[in-house]
């Protein structure tokens, strides 16, 4: 299998001429996300209160959905090696505004202005690099190929992102190591301008009409409304990353309680842990979503899993106690469940076949809005449910994934259906897959 496709340009799924921007996705997002696990408290240890704290990464995680939406269609039309460009330099440049005139002078005003403004660039680094790989991997191994990616987005923010940053405050402190993710980012920059190689979708044609452009532009707004399953589809895709950024707003109250009884450095491994199964499920989840189904795997992998994975990371602790090894299975689990979607950057291009970076758009709007209600439904819950069911909110958005997928269809390319594992859940006589 392997040998069959490098002869075609990939291996094991990740076209090899993309495989310098795989690497500066994790490079990148090792810069981007170096100030997520302490940024919050070195605006409160600065004078600010929580809320202002708050407030910044809320103004943050807006700006960054709007990006997110405009991504996909700006790769279409402009080229994905332009688009990205533009993001490094976008984020260079008010990350430094931001360190400079920002925290350096304690001003909040300048600090919501030019974080919230440096929110805009991420997305257009690293979803533009999504439309590149739809248009260059084949469409039988979107799937694997997307795996790739969020493998190497797990490494970035997740694993370097989470633990450089123990090793460099104590050497250098807070803004030494903020300082420090300008080199990550630029570094990432260099490395898709002048090591990836393959110029199919680098830049796209001169002569598109301005008119022509601002149309497409559109259509990343109104796809959502022509495409029911491509709605729906977004509906999914918000609901299946919810425990990622609401988990780390409630569970360090929950998991260092005199009720559970670990320590804040137990936390942080017990979180991290979950990220580093990540980097390896899900370019096993994409592989195996290639050959099992992109459905089959997302209902009941993605959806049900996670929706049991949700509750056994609050209800284990809660039973075992402060046993580092048990939480740490729990973290597993949901680790695995949630890298279970990965086949979600390739449905929405499949579906829309003809408007690939309007599908995409549609779903990397979706992804900056997980990021945005994971939170805020922990923040609104958690004086009113309390812990536990903010828990159940997100276990019953899960199942309601379930019913969901149902009402989305699209074709699997060279997807065969094997009647062991489909017979019980679709129906083979229809030729369209039922996500």
């Amino acid at each position: 299998m392997v040998q069959r496709e490098e002869s075609r340009g990939l291996l094991f799924g990740m076209p090899l001429s993309l495989i310098w921007g795989y690497i500066a996705i994790a490079v990148f997002m090792t810069g981007d996300g170096i100030e997520l696990a302490f940024l919050s408290r070195y605006v409160v240890d600065l004078g600010f209160s929580p809320t202002q704290a708050s407030f910044l990464f809320t103004v943050y995680g807006l700006l960054a959905a709007l990006s997110s939406w405009s991504s996909g269609v700006l790769a279409d039309i402009f080229g994905p090696r332009r688009i990205m460009r533009i993001g490094v330099i976008t984020w260079i440049v008010f990350h430094v505004l931001f360190l400079l005139f920002g925290l350096g002078e304690k001003n909040y005003a300048l600090m919501v202005l030019f974080y919230g403004i440096r929110g805009l660039a991420y997305p257009l680094f690293i979803y533009a690099f999504v439309v590149w790989i739809a248009h260059v991997a084949p469409r039988e191994r979107q799937a694997s190929a997307m795996g790739w990616y969020w493998t190497m987005y797990s490494i970035g923010i997740g694993f370097l992102g989470t633990y450089l940053p123990s090793f460099t405050i104590p050497h250098i402190g807070f803004m030494g190591t903020l300082w420090m993710a300008v080199a990550w980012v630029a570094v990432a920059g260099v490395m898709v301008i002048v090591l990836v190689r393959d110029w199919q979708r680098a830049d796209t044609d001169a002569n598109t009409s301005l008119a022509g452009r601002l149309r497409e532009l559109s259509r990343g707004v109104t796809i959502l409304f022509d495409h029911r399953s491509i709605l729906i589809a977004a509906l999914v895709r918000i609901i299946c990353n919810l425990p990622l950024f609401g988990f780390p707003v409630i569970m360090p109250l929950f998991f260092t309680s005199a009720e559970v009884g670990f320590t804040m450095e137990q936390w942080l491994r017990i979180w991290g842990a979950l990220f580093i199964v990540t980097i390896f499920t899900n370019v096993m989840w994409g592989l195996i979503g290639d050959r099992i189904g992109w459905v089959f795997q997302m209902r009941w992998f993605g959806c049900a899993g996670c929706a049991l994975a949700t509750l056994a990371f609050y209800y284990v602790p809660l039973t075992y106690g402060a046993s580092f090894s048990v939480a740490i299975l729990a973290a597993v689990a949901l680790g695995i469940g949630v890298s279970a979607f990965v086949p979600m950057g390739a449905i929405f291009p499949t579906m829309a076949p003809e408007h690939k970076g309007a599908a995409l758009s549609a779903h990397n709007l979706a992804a900056g809005l997980s990021s945005f209600m994971g939170p805020a439904i922990a923040t609104l819950g958690i004086s009113t449910v309390g812990v536990e069911g903010i828990v159940w909110i997100y276990a019953l958005l899960y199942l309601l994934g379930v019913v969901l997928t149902y009402f989305i269809h699209v074709d699997q390319p060279g997807f065969e259906h094997k009647a062991k594992l489909t017979a019980p859940f679709s129906d083979r006589s229809k030729t369209s897959e039922v996500l």
